[in-house]
């Protein structure tokens, strides 16, 4: 038995599990421990061959990569996770002939690509997901987030998004070795 006032170590999650709704093929419910968060999908919901601009979010396991924050939108937010200042020259590669195919890269602000800097609020916070990354397949799909949602929690390109309040609740539970499941059941 501990003494009272000792402080019990939380262990931080390490699995998340998405699973998509009955009703709508484009959202779901993020899964962690006995808590339940509704989420946005990629319009084509969970898809088990995923390709690159199809709209699918894929269905695997999937390990957390590290956070992305947009410092002028707030702190840091607290997670144990690795994590990186956005930059406006920020962006992913979607380009299938460029050579840097799903991976991060440096392009000035208005050049084409898969922009981490928006206008809008959606990558305010982005979770990266080992998506296609060991090794990567050029069309198999690149840069698969756990994002902010639009209004009304309409679909993704591919991703998974939550509501700001989820990232706030989860980030500082995650392990560092934290992975998400996706799969169209329990």
């Amino acid at each position: 038995m501990k003494p009272p006032g000792t402080r019990t170590s939380i262990r931080g999650l390490s699995r998340l599990l998405v699973v998509r709704s009955v009703g709508d093929r484009a959202r779901g419910y993020l899964i962690a421990g006995a808590s339940v968060f509704p989420c946005a999908l990629g319009r084509s919901g969970i898809v088990v061959s995923k390709r690159e601009g199809d709209g699918g979010t894929p269905s695997a396991s999937l390990p957390v990569r590290r956070v992305f924050f947009r410092p002028d939108k707030g702190p840091r937010p607290p997670t144990r996770l690795d994590w990186r200042l956005m930059s406006p020259h920020d962006a992913w590669c979607d380009d299938l002939a460029d050579r840097r195919y799903n991976r991060l890269i440096s392009r000035p602000p208005g050049e084409a690509e898969e922009r981490l800097w928006r206008a809008d609020h959606l990558y305010d916070i982005v979770v990266e997901l080992g998506w296609n990354d060991q090794p990567i397949r050029r069309g198999r799909g690149s840069a698969i987030f756990w994002h902010l949602p639009r209004a009304g929690m309409t679909p993704t390109a591919g991703c998974i998004a939550t509501p700001r309040a989820v990232f706030h609740k989860l980030l500082p539970r995650l392990g560092r070795k934290v992975r998400i499941r996706i799969g169209t059941r329990l």
